[in-house]
């Protein structure tokens, strides 16, 4: 009974309260003067925490840890898996970001801009910490973690799917409509390999080279404006 109230806590956390506490950061006036370092390291000791938490519940309520992810695949499948996905994101994301140096495409909201690394010593922080943190901590607790349990409770692979990746793109509110709608995606697609493997790797390792390479060198591409005519 306790470790089913564990389970369902942790959830409402990632489904409800990550959401809400990511529009709320959004609108905080006095984030634009935080130093962007302080805000890397605020959001990776949140993100481990959030990953303490669901080890516990897993370790203590189940499903147990090869359960949501957590076991081997060949060299070849990783290689193919991860290979593919980062090749393919990263190609999308600079399709993007010429379309809004072009003012083809929405530009991303002030928050984003915030948060990409300018400086030698904020990208190597970026690469070093921000990225492996999301890469570990998000593949984890959402395609991990809650993928295992709605397919659970749904018994459908399609709605696992859909439920999990609209949880994670509303847990990136802060990045706007537009910035969820794109995290929305990426967690549908990176969970892709989960399903059909059974293993978190592929997807943890490409989500780190995808974030490694937005931040450290597709990210100064975001801050440019399209030039005027």
């Amino acid at each position: 009974m306790m470790g089913r109230l564990f389970s369902y806590g942790l959830i409402i956390i990632l489904v409800g309260v990550v959401p809400v506490l990511s529009y709320k950061t959004a609108r905080r006036s006095d984030l634009r003067l935080i130093p962007r370092i302080d805000l890397y390291l605020s959001a990776a000791f949140s993100q481990w925490l959030l990953v303490v938490l669901a080890a516990a519940v897993v370790w203590f309520a189940g499903p147990g840890f090869r359960a949501i992810g957590f076991r081997s695949l060949s060299q070849d499948q990783f290689i193919i898996w991860t290979a593919g996905l980062s090749l393919g994101v990263l190609a999308a994301l600079g399709m993007v970001i010429t379309l809004e140096r072009f003012g083809l495409w929405p530009e991303e909201s002030d928050l984003v801009h915030l948060l990409i690394p300018e400086t030698r010593r904020e990208k190597l922080l970026a690469v070093c910490v921000v990225a492996p943190t999301a890469a570990f901590c998000e593949e984890l607790l959402y395609r991990g973690y809650l993928h295992t349990q709605l397919l659970r409770w749904s018994n459908s692979v399609a709605a696992a799917l859909i439920l999990g990746s609209i949880a994670f793109g509303l847990a990136h509110a802060y990045q706007g409509v537009h910035g969820m709608t794109r995290a929305a995606l990426l967690g549908a697609l990176l969970a892709v390999p989960v399903i059909r493997t059974g293993s978190l790797w592929p997807s943890m390792a490409a989500h780190f080279l995808i974030d490694a390479v937005a931040l450290a060198w597709l990210g100064s591409r975001f801050l440019a404006r399209p030039t005027p005519s």
